[in-house]
């Protein structure tokens, strides 16, 4: 009986080898054969998914074989290892392991989204929304309602974006971008804060964010933001308007169609700095860091006007009849190739088809109370504006 027992238990090791070895090259088998693609192939993994799953799908498509001897690696080897969502590139040639070594890297394919300076916040949504590689949560949504989202009631979205090439993968959704852009401007705005001129005007860093914007709009050579923000800071202090044609467009919204009259320059909004003492309530646009820093550090000088002279650079005066001088001979006599910045530089990859360029309607939101510095009595209307005529 007992030698019975024995070869009984013999015989039950010997299959149990025999089965482990079985298995064992059963796995090794499924592991290296070759995916079954003629070209590259991108395989989505959407949030949530699990590797049975994943293996199952890849199976009834016929790009791998023995899902069953895979999921039983995972679960032996691997299991708790997260599988990322994403995309990842399937190559002619990879095998299954090379796609799970991928899996266990993170390794999704990555797409980037620009945000330019000088965007309003209405660009900036029209550019995530236009994107199909990201997953769409905003549509519909009024822009409070977008702040609300992405944890941040209460504030007016304009100029709270920083521009920059974004990268992202397959799945993310708008808000999940719109909330990195907004961290990074907070970020750098500290950054910049942190290392201002000790005289600069601003009782906070959200001033000191709307002059930039303004910097950022009326500014077509990069090298001359700082003598743009002296200008502004200069004409604060003396209590003189500042008189920049971008605040208006901005104020008049969707009513702008490209043609900046003088009515336009009379008519009262909260934006319009040739009505308004100081600053405007909000920024008017997204703002680079170069922007920043200039605001934050402008240049001293005298000059308290400027006018455009056609090639994107600008003309500073210290009084209003050498302004009036360079009106009359870069405004009043434009040439033809005229232009009130520079030519543009090569288009980024995100942003070449057509952004809608519509300033926002902030008829529906309610707009911030920022006081501006307190001015000096306002002297006389200037006779022209600081900024380029458009």
């Amino acid at each position: 009986m007992r030698r019975k027992l024995l070869l009984l238990l013999e015989t039950g090791l010997v299959l149990a080898g025999l089965l482990l070895g079985a298995s064992a090259w059963k796995i090794h088998s499924a592991l290296e054969q070759p995916l079954n693609i003629t070209q590259e192939e991108l395989l989505d993994v959407p949030k949530g998914s699990t590797p049975t799953r994943t293996f199952l799908e890849l199976e009834t498509d016929g790009v791998i074989k023995d899902a069953f001897w895979l999921r039983v690696y995972w679960r032996f080897n691997l299991a708790g290892t997260p599988i990322h969502s994403g995309e990842y590139r399937m190559q002619p040639g990879m095998t299954v392991n090379g796609l799970i070594d991928s899996w266990k890297r993170g390794d999704v394919v990555q797409y980037s989204l620009t945000l330019v300076e000088g965007w309003n916040f209405h660009q900036v949504r029209a550019a995530l929304a236009k994107d199909e590689k990201i997953e769409q949560t905003l549509s519909g949504l009024s822009d409070s309602d977008v702040m609300a989202k992405i944890g941040h009631k209460g504030l007016f979205p304009e100029g709270r974006f920083f521009p920059d090439t974004y990268r992202f993968v397959r799945g993310m959704t708008d808000a999940e971008l719109l909330k990195k852009s907004f961290d990074r401007l907070d970020e750098v705005l500290s950054s910049e804060w942190e290392k201002r001129a000790s005289d600069v005007p601003y009782r906070e860093p959200y001033q000191a964010l709307i002059m930039a914007s303004l910097v950022e709009k009326e500014t077509g050579v990069p090298q001359e933001r700082g003598q743009i923000a002296g200008v502004f800071v200069r004409r604060m202090a003396l209590g003189m308007q500042l008189q920049t044609d971008p605040t208006v467009i901005y104020g008049l919204g969707d009513r702008y169609t490209g043609k900046l009259t003088r009515a336009h320059l009379k008519e009262p909004t909260p934006y319009n700095t040739y009505v308004i003492p100081g600053l405007p309530p909000t920024p008017i646009a997204m703002v680079g860091r170069e922007a920043i820093h200039a605001a934050l550090n402008p240049v001293d000088g005298t000059s308290l006007y400027f006018v455009a002279r056609g090639d994107g650079s600008h003309v500073f005066s210290d009084d209003l009849d050498a302004h009036n001088a360079a009106v009359r001979e870069f405004q009043l006599k434009r040439r033809a190739d005229y232009r009130s910045s520079p030519a543009p530089a090569v288009t980024p990859e995100s942003a070449q088809d057509p952004i809608p360029a519509a300033s926002p309607d902030t008829a529906p939101e309610a707009l911030p109370q920022v006081p501006a510095e307190e001015p000096a009595p306002t002297p006389a209307p200037d006779a022209a504006a600081p900024s380029n005529a458009q």
